[in-house]
């Protein structure tokens, strides 16, 4: 009997130590997705009109690699674009070594 009971609290000690791993996992993985970054990235591309000037271009990748340590850029426009349409279409990528975000952007 005192085998069962010390087993029995043995596996509950297992499952309880695995639970609490996999929570502080998936906490720790929400709060490394650097949202606000990509926000703040993004809005200063959307801001300087995702000019082609490569000055423009240079000041967003070292501000941002400076600041954030990521790399940023834009490039446009991308494969689904149409030629002729009246919106622009960017591709805005970001990486700090952790996360990787691409997003096409098209203009209203």
């Amino acid at each position: 009997m005192g085998f069962l009971v010390s087993f029995s609290f043995f596996f509950l000690a297992l499952m309880i130590n695995q639970s609490t791993v996999v929570g502080q996992t998936t906490a720790e993985s929400v709060l490394e997705f650097p949202k606000n970054d990509i926000r703040d990235v993004r809005s200063v591309m959307i801001q300087s009109g995702f000019s082609s000037s490569n000055v423009i271009q240079d000041d967003i990748t070292t501000i941002a690699l400076s600041r954030k340590n990521a790399v940023v850029g834009y490039t446009f426009p991308f494969s689904h674009c149409v030629p002729g349409e009246a919106y622009n279409c960017t591709t805005i990528h970001y990486n700090n070594g952790m996360t990787e975000y691409y997003e096409d952007w098209i203009s209203p």
